[in-house]
């Protein structure tokens, strides 16, 4: 069994160094780049998701989070469910034949809707960071504020970015309501216990995390991903989001008006279902946001959301950005599909 071991962590090794984070960009030069994307991925489920994914043969995976249900100080506790989830067949199938990036959310970072208050966050990244094979020398490992990253696919007319911030490691904690109004109010209505932040001190970010992403969205891409662990677009559902601190959601809008950055989509994990948000911008263009959750998790109960563009999935699902070169413009269809491989929701949207 060791043996086995040893060769399967050295395909994942081979494979994970294709693209690794904020180094040289991977040789992509087709006019077709396909990424699969999901999210709350629970180790002691059935997992029937793997087949169709599997079948769609992308060029890259990523995990925004909640990527095992961990939920402890233990590590060894954590591990030991990484292990478990990492063992899965389908998803060695995944890390052996596709390169894979990861993010991770609340219950992977150790505590349920945790911020910077958890105790075992370095631990914690240790163990994260082993299972996704990053390098020993790696940034992520030693940051001071996180674990936040990019990467680079293919080169220019059809270079990729995907940026991940990390929403958890410096986070200040949730502002709540109290619990006879989310009682009477809030949860008839399927909204979270939460509100947003009216104190602008209050973030999710540090300012160095700000000073990286502005400076990321200065390079050089045809394409960008925002790949946030957390919802971005939508706004009051009481659960956790980037519309719990709006000054900072603002400020990310902003910056994309700032440096006129037209070529981003947003995928976003967490909610447990799926659904596509769109908001205009103060040039006039749509802004799109993809969430794919969860790959096992699955939640009735979907929360109201005003810049829902169709209608929402909350079964089990997995999301596909099909992005598409042309002369002039770059198509990109987005699409969450269920454990069957079948289209729920579709999307295509071009970007300049």
């Amino acid at each position: 069994m060791r043996i086995y071991k040893v060769i399967w962590l050295g395909i994942f090794t081979l494979i994970s160094m294709q693209a690794h984070s904020e180094q040289t960009p991977s040789r992509h030069t087709s006019g077709h780049f396909k990424v699969l994307v999901g999210s709350c991925l629970h180790q002691d489920k059935v997992q029937p998701i793997w087949q169709p994914m599997l079948q769609e043969q992308a060029d890259l995976f990523m995990l925004l989070g909640d990527n095992v249900y961990g939920d402890t100080e233990d590590m060894a506790e954590l591990e030991g469910k990484y292990k478990k989830q990492w063992s899965k067949p389908g998803m060695q199938k995944m890390l052996a034949t596709t390169p894979t990036i990861g993010m991770w959310d609340d219950h992977d970072f150790g505590q349920n809707d945790g911020g910077k208050e958890y105790p075992q966050k370095e631990a914690s990244r240790q163990v994260m960071l082993d299972y996704f094979n990053e390098p020993k020398n790696s940034v992520r490992r030693t940051r001071p504020d996180g674990i936040y990253t990019s990467y680079f696919y293919g080169e220019a007319p059809n270079r990729v970015q995907v940026i991940m911030p990390d929403l958890r490691w410096q986070r200040d904690a949730l502002k709540h309501v109290s619990r006879i109004e989310y009682t009477l109010k809030k949860k008839p209505n399927n909204q979270g216990p939460y509100l947003p932040h009216t104190d602008a001190s209050k973030k999710m970010l540090s300012d160095a995390q700000w000073q990286w992403l502005t400076t990321e969205l200065k390079k050089p891409a045809d394409v960008r991903i925002l790949a946030s662990s957390l919802q971005l677009l939508p706004e009051f559902s009481g659960w956790e989001s980037w519309a719990n601190f709006p000054q900072e959601r603002q400020q990310l809008l902003n910056l994309l008006d700032q440096f006129a950055i037209n070529n981003l989509v947003i995928v976003s994990g967490d909610t447990h279902w799926s659904e596509m948000s769109q908001i205009t911008r103060k040039n006039g263009q749509p802004l799109w946001e993809m969430t794919s959750s969860g790959l096992t998790e699955e939640w009735k109960q979907v929360s109201p959301n005003k810049h829902r563009v169709g209608h929402s999935f909350s079964k089990a699902n997995y999301g596909i950005l099909d992005i598409q070169f042309a002369d002039g413009a770059t198509k990109v269809i987005m699409s969450v599909k269920d454990e069957k491989g079948e289209v729920k929701i579709q999307q295509a949207i071009s970007l300049r």
